[in-house]
């Protein structure tokens, strides 16, 4: 039973009322009496959406005015931000590493900084306060069970949940651009835009190498160094996979490599020849490594990132790396300028220029080190 609105349906319900009060006949009376709960029942439904509709309507309202005051917020930032660079950034907000970006503008970089092919994605990241500390967290294992006690024996203390300490220190990683009078004399929005561009790229280039330093470092430290796994087939990657990382961590790992590393996943084939490269069916981009009943996900580094060893070979990293390593990240990038700074052959007095050194503080630590593998692939890339 369809009404046009609720006003329809609630008048054709007290006309059934009055059929009602009037019919003498029981088996009519009857009838009556359903169509009257079906009248009932399509005015909840439709009284229901009703109140749904007006809800979204709201919520879509209150997002709307959030999303516009977020633009209004980043407008104000751009401006100001420009403002500040044509002024060699002396005013504003000011840090001990110079003018301090607006916290609208960090959070556009960050968000392209992550839109990127960026490993902070796959490891475990916490923005800190202060530039050094400690943290505790627990290890991910197995565990060995409870031990035989004897009548009013002493119960063993078990070895798991395992807890470790990690210590961490914030360094002060930057780099320079050359701004041209062309760009300060050029839109707030353009200026704005060359420097998140700037920032956000090279901030994501830092993230991999810090990662990929502090993963190589189980591999290179001077006491008691892992030995790189060697890949030569696909069963060495099983092997990665099923064995040195078992259940532990096998079903949350995911395989690190670069350009060549995935030319070499795309010629294993299955029996009947079909690549072991699939791509997710949400996301084309989005990749894995079919192993028997495994979908391994892939995340592939440019070789401009990640470089093929000319004498180890393509790396592959393999594991679960939000527990391998942890990012720590305090917030606040800056920025100082300087129109008589000489760096490089650049001497900004001379040509006129203004240099713009931008600043960021991070650490990369090793967590649990069982949590992956290293493993090199070797063979003519040529």
């Amino acid at each position: 039973m369809k009404f046009k609105n609720l006003k329809e349906a609630k008048d054709a319900l007290r006309a059934k009322y009055d059929e009602m009060k009037s019919e003498e006949d029981a088996e009519k009376f009857k009838s009556l009496n359903a169509e009257f709960e079906d009248i009932k029942s399509e005015i909840a439904r439709m009284e229901a959406l009703d109140a749904a509709e007006k809800a979204f309507a709201a919520e879509k309202a209150v997002e709307a005015k959030s999303e516009e005051k977020e633009a209004e917020g980043y407008e104000a930032a751009v401006k100001s931000f420009a403002a500040a660079a044509r002024k060699g950034f002396n005013e504003g907000t000011p840090s001990a590493g110079g003018y301090t970006v607006p916290e609208d503008i960090e959070t556009k970089i960050r968000r392209l900084r992550d839109a990127k092919a960026s490993l902070r994605q796959l490891v475990s990241a916490e923005t800190v306060k202060a530039p050094s500390g400690e943290r505790t967290y627990q290890k991910r294992g197995v565990g060995k069970g409870f031990a035989s006690v004897k009548e009013g024996g002493k119960i063993p203390q078990t070895d798991y949940p395992e807890y470790a300490r990690v210590s961490y220190a914030v360094e002060k990683l930057g780099g320079y651009m050359i701004a041209t009078n062309e760009l300060l004399e050029d839109s707030d929005a353009s200026i704005a835009n060359e420097v998140t561009m700037w920032f956000a790229e090279n901030a994501r280039v830092t993230d991999n190498k810090l990662v990929l330093a502090t993963l190589d470092s189980k591999y290179t430290r001077d006491e008691s160094p892992a030995t790189p796994a060697s890949i030569a087939s696909l069963d060495d990657i099983k092997k990665a996979v099923n064995v040195t990382l078992g259940q532990a961590f096998a079903p949350t790992s995911t395989i690190v490599t670069n350009d060549d590393g995935l030319q070499f996943l795309d010629t294993l084939k299955d029996k009947d020849g079909h690549s072991l490269v699939k791509a997710t069916e949400n996301n084309p981009l989005d990749m894995y490594l079919a192993i028997g009943f495994r979908r391994i996900p892939l995340h592939i580094v440019p070789n401009a990132d990640l470089a093929t060893n000319a004498t180890k070979g393509v790396p592959f990293y393999i594991g679960d790396l939000k527990e391998a390593c942890r990012l720590f990240d305090k917030k606040g990038l800056s920025i100082l300028a300087s129109n008589t700074a000489a760096v490089g052959d650049v001497n900004a007095f001379e040509n006129d220029l203004t240099v713009w050194r931008g600043l960021m503080r991070e650490d990369c630590e090793l967590l649990d080190e069982e949590a992956y593998v290293l493993g090199y692939y070797k063979a003519n890339l040529g």
